[in-house]
């Protein structure tokens, strides 16, 4: 989609998401960079802006072939896949026939115009916040500057009881998933206020990088401390110097904003599409604002790390061709279990023997870098199972996929938890293991959350029956209370 969604774009932004009417233009690229054409065409409008921001295109638009906006993209949740909607404004297939109003409920609190729940896949417990200007220019911008697509997109079909929409209401009550707009806060300057906006509310940040609790909701004690988010890990991004981010520079931040790649990081999986759809494409001043934001963020400590993610050292691979021809003998790939010869069969003309990539670093070096130097191996094994395909300023970053679907070398499950425990043995962080159980996980969409575990209907009518049997017992204790207390009475 990444070329078709640059026609979208143009090259001046509003420099505020909601404190400035004004518009300022895209800091210009440095020389030799390649800018897209529609850098050439006038102002967008407020309205557009906010849906970049918002990074609506990176759902709402299925993949790069999709057409804009009209829905179709799967989103891997713990209950099963949520196909998102057309929010084109279609009047058949679309949002063409909502109002401002139903616009706003579908935003803010996650209610459709015929009064249906929404699937917290939509965060609305970030867009509540949104203000009454910036909720009406969105709509705008959508009913008049998007082309309306006429076109279905999938129906989400989860399992009993999570098809069942109404009990979303309750969880909303349950798991507090209520806000209101977004106040300025005069304890702190406008970059502080603005970033603050961007991260919680449009960019919604906490979505992916806060814990959330048996019930999915966030745990604001561990916000932007860290969360599995289906097969990936989103880092902590608090400012503690070894578990987050609180050792990286401001520029090194800044980079990997801006296109995802800095000398102990890249951006994959969900961050990449954030990076390609959405943070690109602010201005320098919304990126700065951002940093300023996250190094008020109150620092969380990760339990027996000492050492920051992109500090770990690596070591010698020692590898020797002749020994590892011993080891593999005359397997084929197809058979081939040793993590050694397994990376250097499909990793090593990249990452090169030693790990450290190519001198350009467009081939990233696996020694010093975040994936490899968590004691989640979540990223490392998604990347390997999925690969890695962003595309910034034009220039598509692409890591083939070695899982099922490879169209390179599918692996196994074994020979993937070989091949990641080699890598995180001899360039990361040595403490982490992999196991094919734990590539299996990952490959099924991560760690299932107790709450998910009601599709299975022996779970589901344990807990029923656990539920009925607990009452009963609670009613009938009540009913001696009261039986006793009218014998004393009388």
């Amino acid at each position: 989609m990444t070329k078709r969604y640059f026609r979208h774009l143009s090259g001046a932004v509003l420099t505020t998401a909601f404190m400035l009417p004004t518009t300022a233009a895209l800091a210009q690229p440095a020389p030799g960079e390649v800018t897209p054409a529609s850098a050439h065409q006038p102002s967008i409008s407020r309205g557009h802006y906010l849906a970049i921001a918002a990074d609506c295109a990176a759902c709402h638009t299925n993949g790069r072939d999709g057409h804009f906006l009209a829905g179709g993209y799967a989103i891997s949740s713990p209950m099963g896949n949520i196909y998102s909607t057309n929010i084109t404004p279609s009047k058949k297939y679309g949002i063409g026939n909502y109002t401002l109003e139903q616009f706003s409920q579908a935003l803010r609190h996650g209610v459709r115009a015929d009064g249906a729940q929404l699937y917290p896949a939509m965060p609305y417990d970030a867009y509540n916040r949104l203000t009454d200007e910036d909720v009406k220019s969105l709509y705008t911008y959508i009913m008049t500057e998007v082309k309306p697509v006429d076109a279905p997109a999938p129906k989400t079909q989860l399992p009993f009881p999570f098809s069942v929409r109404a009990s979303l209401g309750i969880w909303k009550i349950a798991a507090r998933i209520e806000g209101k707009p977004y106040v300025f806060d005069h304890s702190h300057n406008d970059d502080w206020n603005r970033g603050k906006y961007l991260v919680d509310e449009l960019a919604h940040c906490g979505t992916c990088h806060t814990p959330r609790n048996m019930l999915l909701a966030p745990v604001q004690s561990a916000y932007l401390g860290g969360a599995d988010i289906g097969s990936w890990r989103a880092p902590n991004i608090t400012n503690d110097p070894v578990s987050g981010i609180g050792a990286w520079s401001d520029q090194d931040l800044f980079q990997y904003l801006k296109t995802g790649r800095t000398a102990h990081a890249r951006a994959a999986g969900p961050m990449a599409e954030a990076i390609e759809h959405s943070l690109q494409h602010l201005p320098d001043a919304d990126i700065s604002a951002i940093i300023t934001y996250l190094r008020s963020v109150p620092a969380i400590s990760e339990r027996g790390q000492t050492i920051a993610n992109f500090a770990h050292p690596g070591r010698a691979s020692n590898y020797n061709i002749a020994e590892t021809n011993v080891r593999r003998g005359d397997s084929t790939l197809d058979k081939m279990t040793d993590g050694s010869a397994l990376y250097e069969a499909v990793c090593a003309s990249c990452h090169q023997s030693n790990g450290k990539g190519s001198p350009d670093g467009y081939y990233p070096s696996l020694i010093g870098n975040t994936t490899t130097g968590q004691f989640n191996p979540n990223d490392l094994i998604a990347s390997i199972l999925y690969g890695v395909d962003r595309t910034v300023n034009e220039h598509e970053i692409l890591m083939p996929a070695f899982g099922p679907n490879s169209l390179v070398q599918p692996l196994t499950d074994q020979q993937v938890a070989s091949v990641a425990d080699y890598v995180l043995s001899h360039f990361g962080n040595a403490e982490a293991t992999v196991t094919a159980d734990a590539v299996k996980q990952v490959r099924t969409g991560g760690k299932q959350v107790l709450l998910a575990q009601l599709a299975n209907p022996a779970v589901f009518f344990g807990l029923a029956a656990a539920g009925i049997i607990g009452a009963c017992i609670v009613l009938s204790g009540i009913w001696w209370f009261v039986s006793r207390r009218k014998k004393r009475l009388a």
